[in-house]
């Protein structure tokens, strides 16, 4: 079969779980994946099923979807699919709906953020905890939207880059540097024109940015060109964060601080150990280590990048583009 000619959400019908595991206090917490499409699904359930890390969760079940649009997604999803199957045992099903019904927890693993509402949208409607990989969506206003939706079914939900939990993030985080007056944070930032610039793949280099430097952003300035972003965001007291995007870099991450006793800086890089720990402990306290407001106040200031690039490199606010966001976010229900 030609998968290029499918279209933009790929639900290959594998196989249907045949019965859910017994609800008892000694069964294994259950996942169910969405999508499959990303290197992620496989390494986050290698991890989450190793014996060493003695985790009491088991992805059982999964729902294929690809983006035909998008050569690393649909090139690649069939591999995953193959190692989940065989390696782990996880049951493909044909509908996100009929998946949602035989687990405990979701976690929607497509590479694209396009379509995670849609994704995430049955989870969240039956109250089960949903982890969002990265991008939570591709716009400000999805992100809106899936915030909303959790708020009013009173679910759980969460998103974070795996760099976030890198130990030179932490310890750039952390460090005795006194009084912190501006952060730099550098990385990869490939651009995929469906996206917010920054959500593709710059959204590594930005979660390091605020897990530094928290919230309050308020303004931002982009210097955009072909090869570089620098996007500099001015937080309430005077802080400053400058993200850094290369697109010519690949792996190469780091963070600096400066402070008013020392200057610190951290390389970083993957952390899915790191992450996996966070994801367990979600499961099972079902309260999000990274809240709703610090990841909308992250894709505010991604879109106030893009705008400020728009308006040739002035200053936009990050209140002006969460309030227009939410004028134009979807309805949900």
């Amino acid at each position: 079969m030609n998968r290029r000619l499918l279209p933009l959400l790929l639900c290959p019908a594998l196989s249907l779980l045949p019965g859910a595991l017994a609800a008892d206090d000694t069964a294994p917490i259950r996942v169910g994946m969405i999508g499959l499409d990303t290197s992620h699904a496989t390494a986050f359930t290698k991890i989450l099923h190793d014996p060493a890390n003695g985790y009491p969760v088991r992805v059982v079940a999964a729902v294929p979807q690809a983006s035909a649009d998008i050569d690393s997604s649909i090139s690649r999803i069939d591999g995953f699919v193959e190692t989940l199957s065989k390696d782990y045992g996880v049951k493909m099903m044909d509908s996100i709906e009929a998946m949602v019904a035989e687990v405990d927890v979701v976690m929607v693993e497509s590479v694209d953020g396009r379509p995670h509402l849609a994704q995430a949208a049955p989870g969240i409607k039956a109250g089960k905890p949903t982890f969002i990989d990265k991008p939570l969506a591709a716009s400000l206003e999805d992100a809106v939207a899936i915030f909303d939706l959790a708020a009013k079914h009173g679910t759980p939900v969460w998103s974070s880059s795996n760099l976030r939990y890198h130990d030179g993030v932490t310890s750039a985080a952390t460090a005795d540097v006194g009084e912190v007056a501006a952060v730099i944070s550098y990385g990869p930032a490939s651009l995929e024109p469906n996206h917010l610039d920054l959500a593709w793949y710059g959204i590594h280099s930005t979660e390091a940015l605020f897990t530094v430097l928290g919230t309050g952003c308020e303004s931002v300035v982009r210097t955009h060109t072909p090869g570089t972003d620098v996007v500099t965001g001015v937080w309430s007291g005077g802080k400053v964060g400058t993200l850094l995007g290369l697109r010519a870099a690949k792996t190469v991450y780091g963070v600096k601080v400066f402070g008013s006793k020392a200057v610190v800086e951290e390389s970083a890089g993957g952390a899915y150990p790191q992450l996996m720990a966070e994801m367990v402990e979600f499961f099972k306290t079902k309260v999000p280590p990274v809240s709703p407001e610090e990841t909308l106040e992250i894709f505010a200031f991604m879109a106030a990048a893009d705008e400020s690039k728009r308006r040739g490199g002035t200053t936009v606010t990050l209140a002006e583009m969460l309030e227009k966001a939410r004028a134009a976010a979807p309805a949900t229900e």
